[in-house]
């Protein structure tokens, strides 16, 4: 790897155990192995380098929920299932990627004084709305349409909600089961259907 590289690598560890606001230069640079002018000659910043720390450490994120997705190749698994399986599978992520979900929700609450992490989350969010509607379908990727994006941003919700009762405390924070249950009596009180008994 090259001084660029070990800076990300560095970085995304210092994100993980220190967090976006804790993170000086000099841990950066300690962690990577780097001096502290190769952070200005190669990103220009430290912010800069943990926005781009931070958008890669959430593609590796999206990497291991891929590899994480229920496959079905027989066409056997029913969406219900699909669905539950699919939160405890992401669900599972969040013990390695703990850190990151931390970072973000702590870069998030001074998104209004880092511009630059704001446009780049903001850039890739029709692009994570579609992935999670891919996702929960169980397919690699869906047409870019009005009710994809909606079914993902929904899915989203979902997922931002589940990440902080997860970072809260892992033991109560909803299993699959628990995601679909609650879908189905949300559906039922908010459609006027009559949930469906388990």
């Amino acid at each position: 790897m090259g001084n660029r590289e070990d800076l990300l690598a560095g970085a995304k560890r210092c994100l993980f155990e220190k967090g976006y606001g804790r993170t000086t230069a000099r841990d950066i640079a300690s962690a990577a192995g780097v001096s502290l002018a190769a952070i200005g000659y190669h990103f220009g910043s430290k912010e800069a380098l943990l926005n781009a720390a931070m958008m890669e450490a959430t593609r590796d994120w999206g990497e291991a929920v891929d590899s994480a997705i229920l496959t079905d190749p027989d066409g056997t698994v029913t969406p219900e299932e699909r669905f539950a399986v699919t939160w405890e599978r992401v669900g599972e992520t969040f013990v390695e990627f703990r850190g990151l979900w931390a970072a973000q929700f702590e870069a998030i609450a001074q998104i209004d004084r880092t511009p630059e992490l704001k446009e780049a989350l903001g850039g890739v969010q029709r692009m994570a709305r579609l992935a999670l509607s891919a996702m929960f379908q169980g397919v690699k990727e869906v047409p870019d349409t009005e009710d994809e994006l909606l079914l993902g941003t929904f899915y989203q919700a979902l997922l931002a909600g589940y990440a902080v009762q997860w970072l809260l405390d892992p033991a109560q924070a909803p299993s699959g089961r628990d995601f679909l249950r609650g879908l189905e009596l949300a559906a039922g009180r908010v459609l006027g259907r009559p949930p469906v008994v388990v």
